[in-house]
């Protein structure tokens, strides 16, 4: 078997805060090989940016190492860090407009991770900036080199940050809540955007969402997030066709379904996240679980096998199997 592109063990980043370290990442492991595309979802607040950034050291890590092709990238220094952002792992992020910087054309910003990474000529860089414009589909791209992003749609904003990702042929690119203030009609073409670029350039990639829906037919596995820690992990049809974490089936139960009546009341998720800095003990979910018993809010279950292959959960009283909800797609 070939060696998976990233293999995360035990990642672990803290913040300090007046009331003591808050474990954002709490002991997350995964594995992700290349050309596959792993989707994180999780409600606001569950780590999933937190984790995204924290692979390219962005953020305090506590423990753990995030090997990328071989390489420890939690023990790397700064300066052979910054060669690896941006030029064999790219980020997606969530507002474009904040990722931008609004003074500089967008051709400038395109171009200088160019000039960069690649050594390239600034005559050369624009013209390989024109062609990334074409290719995520922005119209009239001689045009735009020489605008500024107030002057581009959000839409249009966000295939730039797409394009600038993807510059320098990255092997992994991480797109996180990608389309966060996009109308509906936007996201889906973004979706498909990021789906056709990662399919064409063989990359690996992680989609983040908070919305089950969103990377349905777009991830071929699903990790689920949980107060700082992977709570259930499965191909992605196996997971929407047979849950086995509460929280991962109150989160399919939450997606409006083309099947409803128009305005069916959504089933939200009682209750809110628990307080990392002083997490509760047992399961973190148990306080809103409807499923908790006594032991859920002693014991602290971890990831384990089912019987599906590749499928792992963190639950002492699983869903029953055939309870799991319909398949969901979008």
């Amino acid at each position: 078997m070939a060696t998976p592109l990233l293999q995360v063990s035990d990642l672990r980043v803290q913040f300090r805060t007046e009331r003591g370290h808050l474990g954002a990442v709490d002991g997350v492991s995964f594995e992700l090989e290349a050309g596959r595309t792993l989707g994180i979802v999780g409600e606001s607040g569950c780590g999933k940016t937190v984790l995204s950034r924290s692979l390219l050291k962005l953020n305090p890590i506590a423990g753990g190492s995030v090997i990328f092709d071989g390489r420890d990238l939690v023990a790397m220094e700064e300066e052979e860090l910054n060669d690896v952002r941006g030029r064999d792992i790219s980020i997606v992020f969530q507002d474009p407009m904040t990722s931008l910087n609004p003074v500089l054309t967008i051709g400038y910003q395109i171009a200088e991770s160019l000039t960069h990474h690649l050594k390239m000529s600034r005559a050369a860089a624009r013209t390989r900036a024109r062609e990334l414009l074409a290719a995520v589909g922005i119209p009239s791209p001689d045009g735009r080199l020489n605008e500024y992003p107030h002057q581009l749609s959000g839409g249009m904003r966000q295939r730039v940050t797409i394009a600038m990702a993807l510059s320098c042929e990255p092997r992994l690119l991480i797109a996180d809540e990608p389309t966060t203030a996009l109308d509906v009609t936007v996201q889906a073409q973004i979706l498909d955007l990021l789906k056709q670029q990662q399919r064409q350039r063989g990359m690996a990639m992680i989609l983040i969402s908070h919305d089950l829906g969103v990377v349905a037919g777009r991830t071929d596995e699903i990790a689920v997030m949980y107060a700082g820690r992977f709570v259930e992990r499965a191909p992605t049809p196996v997971l929407f066709d047979r849950p086995r974490m509460p929280y991962t089936e109150a989160l399919l139960r939450a997606i409006p379904r083309l099947d409803q009546p128009s305005h069916s009341r959504l089933l939200a998720i009682g209750g809110r996240p628990p307080d990392l800095v002083e997490p509760p003990p047992g399961c973190r979910f148990s306080p809103r679980c409807e499923y908790a018993r006594d032991r859920c809010r002693v014991d602290e279950p971890y990831l384990e096998p089912a019987l599906d292959a590749g499928h792992s959960f963190a639950c002492w009283y699983p869903v029953s199997a055939a309870a799991g909800p319909a398949s969901v797609s979008r």
